[in-house]
C-alpha cells in the first residue's frame, strides 16, 4: 500500500536524522493508525492520519480530528510551509519522508526542518488540466448541463476552439471523471476528486497566465468601504477575499481580489488603482463566457478556489462555509 511506502521511508529518514525510532499500527475508524516514537527508552503514541501530500482544502478536517482526538499526527511525503505553520499553531505534530519532524508530546519536543522535498504535479496532468482544458472545465464544473449540448454549441459558450472540446472530454473519460450513460448523455463520476484536482492545477498553471497585474487604491477610503464600489456589471466581479465575505457575511477582507473583462488601462480609470507590486488589489483576467450581470461576485466554484489556496486560516475557514452553502450537494463524493 501507498501508505506503507510513504510511512516506512519517513521512518527511516528520521532514524537517520535524529535517532528517534518509530513504528506503526494500522486501525479502523477515525484514523490510519496510531504511530509509536521511542525516545530515551519511553514510548509515545500518538494517532496518524497518512497523506501523499497535504493541501489546504484538508486543513479543516485535520482541525475537527484533532479537535475529537485531542492529539494526532499527520505524516506525508511533502507539506507546504505555510501549512506547516497551521498545523504547529493548532499542535499537529508531523512527520516528512525526508525526515522533517514537529512533535511536541509529553517530554518529547523534535522540530527539525532542515531537509527540502519538492511538491509533485502526480496525477494533475493531460489535456483536461492544462490551460484551456481547465477553461472548459470550470464551464462544465458550474453548469453540468453544457456536457450534452453539441460540441458547436459548446464552443459558442465556453468560447473554447471546437477542436480542443474532443480532446478534453476523451481525456476526462480515460482519467475516469466522464462516463456515458448512452449514446448522446454525458455524466461525471468522481466529482470530489474532481473539484481538488481542478483546484489544484487552476492555482499552479491557469491562475498565474490571467494575472493583469497589482495594485493599490488611490483614494484609501475604498480599501475599507471596498462595498461601495460600482463594479462594471457583467465585466468586472468581486473574487477571493471579498468575494467570500459577500457570500458567507463571515470575512473581512484584508486582500482584494478581482476578475475582469475590462482593460489595464480601463480599471486604473475606473477604479482609481495605481500599479503597485506590494499593493493589496489582485486583478486577473476573466476567462468565463457566462455571466450575470447582477451578480458582484465571481462564481462560487471560483471563490472556494481562491480561498482554499490562500494557505490562511481565516480563508480557509471562510471556503469551507462557502463550500457548504453553495457546492456541498454539488460535489459530495459519489
Amino acid at each position: 500500500m501507498e501508505e506503507n511506502v510513504i510511512i516506512e521511508k519517513a521512518f527511516e529518514n528520521l532514524a537517520k536524522q535524529t535517532g528517534v525510532t518509530a513504528t506503526w499500527q494500522q486501525q479502523g475508524g477515525d484514523v490510519d493508525g496510531e504511530i509509536q516514537f521511542i525516545y530515551n527508552e519511553v514510548i509515545y503514541r500518538i494517532p496518524v492520519e497518512i497523506k501523499k501530500e497535504i493541501r489546504a482544502h484538508q486543513l479543516g478536517k485535520l482541525f475537527d480530528l484533532k479537535k475529537r482526538l485531542k492529539r494526532l499526527m499527520v505524516v506525508a511525503e511533502y507539506i507546504n510551509p505555510k501549512l506547516k505553520e497551521e498545523l504547529r499553531t493548532e499542535g499537529i505534530a508531523y512527520l516528512e519522508t525526508n525526515g522533517n519532524i514537529f512533535i511536541k508530546e509529553g517530554n518529547l519536543f523534535l522540530w527539525v526542518d532542515n531537509f527540502k522535498t519538492e511538491p509533485k504535479e502526480t496525477g494533475v496532468t493531460g489535456r483536461a488540466f492544462a490551460k484551456t482544458g481547465l477553461k472548459l472545465l470550470f464551464h462544465f464544473l458550474v453548469d453540468e448541463d453544457l456536457l450534452n449540448l453539441t460540441y458547436r454549441e459548446i464552443a459558442r459558450r465556453t468560447g473554447i476552439g471546437f477542436g480542443n472540446i474532443n480532446f478534453i472530454m476523451t481525456d476526462l473519460k480515460e482519467q475516469g471523471f466522464l462516463l456515458n450513460i448512452n449514446k448522446d448523455t454525458y455524466k461525471f463520476t468522481r466529482k470530489d476528486q474532481l473539484l481538488q484536482k481542478w483546484i489544484w492545477a487552476y492555482n499552479e498553471k491557469l491562475k498565474p497566465a490571467l494575472e493583469i497585474g497589482t495594485f493599490r487604491f488611490v483614494n484609501k477610503d475604498k480599501y475599507f468601504n471596498w462595498k461601495d464600489i460600482d463594479l462594471k456589471p457583467g465585466e468586472t466581479f468581486w473574487g477571493g477575499e471579498p468575494a467570500g465575505g459577500i457570500l458567507t457575511d463571515y470575512l473581512q477582507p484584508e486582500q482584494y481580489t478581482i476578475y475582469t473583462a475590462e482593460t489595464r488601462g480601463d480599471i486604473i480609470k475606473r477604479y482609481q488603482l495605481a500599479p503597485d507590486k506590494n499593493g493589496d488589489l489582485k486583478v486577473y483576467l476573466k476567462f468565463w463566457k457566462f455571466t450575470e450581470e447582477l451578480l458582484k461576485t465571481v462564481p462560487p466554484l471560483l471563490v472556494y478556489a481562491d480561498l482554499i489556496n490562500s494557505n490562511d486560516r481565516r480563508c480557509i475557514q471562510t471556503a469551507e462555509r462557502v463550500y457548504d452553502e453553495y457546492l456541498q450537494t454539488k460535489f459530495r463524493a459519489n
